[in-house]
């Protein structure tokens, strides 16, 4: 026999398909954020000391760095996301951060699609981004990143572009987004009563936290992608799939063009708006057959837990 839960809008919801927040342990979305970003904070802390007491004089080289940012991909972002999930959920931490299939398996391209085709509208933002005046730091850090990064990509045979693959591209798409979209995001969204709203100020978060700010559009709008395919899809393999070949396909084009790093390529502003469009197109698919709801994602949750405290 079904039995089904009526929520306060009126919408009656499956008992045997209601979602995370009636199991929870801290049901308030505030107290989950404050909790989840003390850990973020704690668990940056403690891998840069791991990483700067395993740093001594006789490590050194490119080999070396690469594994520091396996460390720092898992110890800052997939750790923290994690244990938050276990401390949060009873026994529920993989379905808690979206570790499950797609509604449909069409999801999977469609993710990649949206990511790979608004790299033209990507590369457009980052031209207006790089207009805007920025602090002397931030510059700086922007060129130490590049340049570590440039010394990351060279490579010498294919099997250096595959560990890149590897370190660049698949561990961080796994990392990244068990933290930003598996955790912070499902936080937000639920804080702001609203999924545009988290998926948004998820972005923001994640660009931010890069601290590479001449890049910053851009990759908040890459978070605002990922985020929209994983809420729509229901999976969070969708955005770590489009987070993956968004990050492989920048690691063979600079492996085989270089200058690339340092030689950002114009973009027109038809080829941004026409990437836009077709962006767009693909967001109305999505939505179109999505059957995700915030009723049915939050459910049995009190309604005062998701909005701001008065």
């Amino acid at each position: 026999m079904q039995i089904y839960v009526e929520m306060p809008n009126g919408q009656r919801i499956d008992n045997g398909r209601l979602t995370m927040n009636q199991r929870l342990k801290i049901p308030s979305p505030w107290a989950q954020l404050g909790l989840f970003m003390a850990l973020l904070g704690g668990c940056y802390v403690v891998t840069a000391l791991i990483v700067g007491s395993l740093a001594t004089p006789g490590h050194g080289g490119i080999g070396w760095e690469k594994f520091e940012q396996v460390l720092a991909s898992a110890g800052v972002f997939a750790l923290p996301a994690w244990t938050f999930a276990t401390m949060a959920t009873h026994g529920q931490a993989a379905d808690f951060l979206g570790l499950k299939k797609a509604q449909i398996p069409a999801f999977y391209a469609i993710g990649v699609l949206l990511l790979l085709l608004s790299f033209p509208f990507e590369g457009w933002l980052g031209q207006l981004n790089r207009h805007i005046q920025l602090a002397q730091w931030m510059v700086q850090a922007e060129k130490d990143a590049t340049e570590k990064m440039g010394d990351f990509l060279r490579v010498n045979s294919p099997m250096d572009i595959l560990i890149n693959i590897i370190i660049i591209a698949a561990i961080p798409a796994v990392c990244e987004e068990l933290c930003f979209r598996g955790a912070l995001q499902r936080i937000l969204i639920q804080c702001f009563n609203s999924p545009w709203a988290g998926i948004v100020f998820t972005g923001a978060f994640f660009s931010a936290f890069h601290m590479q700010f001449q890049g910053f559009l851009p990759r908040m709008f890459m978070g605002i992608l990922l985020g929209a395919a994983y809420w729509y899809s229901g999976s969070l393999w969708v955005s770590i799939l489009a987070h993956f070949f968004t990050n492989a396909a920048q690691v063979i084009a600079v492996s085989y063009y270089p200058k690339m790093i340092d030689e950002d390529p114009y973009v027109s502003v038809y080829l941004a708006l026409g990437s836009l469009a077709v962006v767009l197109g693909l967001l109305f698919i999505f939505r179109r057959r999505s059957r995700t709801s915030y009723a049915e994602v939050y459910a049995n949750n009190d309604d005062h837990y998701g909005r701001f405290p008065e």
